[in-house]
Order: structure tokens, then sequence, then C-alpha cells
């Protein structure tokens, strides 16, 4: 190596490097300079921390490559968000991703910092073949419990979608498909369709969430994304429940049959139906249309 080089010399083109196994690579690691060995370890950390992702990658196409193998092309993957929170709607996402498609760094949403997330949901909307989303509201899940809303908002969810799908690949459900389907238990961690359709119905509901906050701050929405935080349920008993709180959800339930706080006008509201209206505005309020996503057929 030529000892002339600087060590941000070095740092620079140690970023073209792409094996442990290079002339450039081997040379710096014989390098005693302590700047050059410590350029030499971060690279090792980004190095190994790529073959991680890597391998995670490769083992998370296990049932889209097995499906692909069978002749199926249009695989789709569906997750939900949302069942447990006391407040907002229970979301559900389908994904068809392409065959020849890379995503490091997909992986259940739950385990994905904001920005990740963030990130990944742009890439997704900007490399599927198709994108279908599904929201249930609260007062829905009311009225037919979780479970079933969860199942309707899959549904809706596939049927947005603007290919037809020929398989389904679900998170631990089953769905009333007309189509071939498998439900894998925890599947937002070991198929990539199904981590895509976690990560775009995570940043769907968390739109919405924040949106809700802007209407009721002091709920702290844009932070809980209406699961039951001490922040939350401070609130509600200070403040009451708002028109996205699920009734039929302890201690929501608990509240309405006090009749505390807003109760009454909710019904009221609600009944009236102007909480569709509502529900329409923070729809529109997402970056994203839907409806308009791209169909590219490969």
């Amino acid at each position: 190596m030529e000892k002339k080089l600087s060590i941000k010399e070095i740092k620079e083109k140690l970023q073209n490097v792409q094996d442990e196994n290079d002339a450039f690579f081997q040379a710096c690691a014989s390098d005693e300079r302590k700047g050059v060995q410590q350029a030499v370890k971060a690279w090792k950390r980004a190095y190994d921390k790529k073959l991680q992702l890597e391998q995670k990658w490769l083992h998370m196409n296990k049932y889209e490559n097995e499906l692909l193998q069978q002749g199926y092309a249009h695989i789709v993957g569906i997750d939900e968000v949302g069942r447990g929170p006391l407040a907002g709607p229970v979301v559900a996402a389908a994904v068809i991703l392409p065959r020849e498609i890379t995503l490091l760094g997909l992986d259940d949403s739950k385990k994905m910092s904001d920005s990740q997330k963030e990130l990944m949901y742009e890439q997704i909307m900007a490399s599927a073949i198709a994108v279908g989303v599904g929201i249930v509201s609260n007062e829905t899940i009311d009225e037919i419990n979780i479970y079933e809303a969860t199942k309707v908002a899959m549904m809706e969810a596939v049927k947005q979608l603007p290919v037809a799908p020929e398989y389904a690949l679900i998170d631990a459900m089953k769905l009333p498909l007309t189509i071939p389907q498998q439900s894998i238990i925890k599947g937002d961690a070991n198929s990539v369709s199904i981590a895509a359709a976690s990560v775009i119905a995570k940043v769907t509901r968390d739109r919405l969430m924040k949106d809700y906050d802007e209407k009721y701050p002091q709920y702290g929405f844009k932070n809980n994304m209406g699961y039951g935080t001490k922040e939350h349920l401070d609130a509600l008993a200070e403040y009451g429940i708002t028109p996205w709180h699920r009734m039929s959800f302890a201690p929501v339930k608990e509240l309405a049959i006090r009749g505390t706080g807003l109760y009454n006008e909710i019904k009221l509201f609600q009944n009236n139906k102007r909480r569709g209206e509502l529900d329409a505005d923070c729809k529109r309020s997402i970056k994203y249309d839907f409806s308009a996503n791209r169909s590219k057929s490969k």
C-alpha cells in the first residue's frame, strides 16, 4: 500500500472495497497506524452487518422461492397493524413484490426504527408490483369485534390490489380467498412479502394516528399510536373519550358505562355519521393515494 495515502484517503478508498480479501483491504489491515486500524474495524463492522442482512433476506425469501418454483408469479403478503390499541382503526396491507428485488433491512415492522420504516415504506411503494390497503374504523371494530375487523381489513387490502394475486402468504390468519393461501406464524419475520405488508400497514396507521393527534394532542396519539400507555390512560381519566376510541375495549368501555367525559356527544357524533367524514379527511392527509398506486406487471 502506498504510504503516502492519508488516513482520510484510505477511508475513502475503503468505501469501494467489496470483500475482505481485497488486496487494498489486506494492506490496510497490516498498516499499524491507529487511524487506519480504526478505519479497518469500521469497515469490518459494516461488512459483517451487510452479510447478516443478506443472510436474513435469503432466509425470509424461503416461502416465496418455493412458490416461484411451483409457478406462482404474483405472491401477495398480507399483514395488519392495530389489533391491540384502545383508539384508532385496524389497518391491513397486501403487497406483491417483484421477483428480482433486494430490500436489505426489511423485517418485522415492530423491530424497525421509525426512520427505517419510513425509508423502507418509500422503497416498497416505489418498487412493488402492487400495494393494497384496508382500513377498518373503531366503530366497526366495536360492532363486529377486532378479530373479524382484522379479516375485513385484510380482505379490503386484497381487493384494492391493482394486480390479481395468485397465492397469498398471511401472517397468522386464514381468509375467505378464492386463491391458495398459507398462514404463517410470525410471518412478518419470516416472509419478505408479509414483512413488506407489515411496513406499509404500520406506516399508514402511524400517519393516521399522528393526524388524530393534531385534533386531540392531550392523548399523545403521535407517540403511543392509540396503545394504552400511562400518558394515554391518564388523558382518558382526565378528558374522557374521543370519537376514535374503541368503546368495546377496556378501560374505554368502563368509562363509557360510567358516562364519563364526551361519551354522549360521541354517540350522537357517530350516529349522525359525521365520523366517516373525519375519516375521509384523515385519509386524504396521507401522502400516497393507494388507489393510484402503480401497477407494474412483471
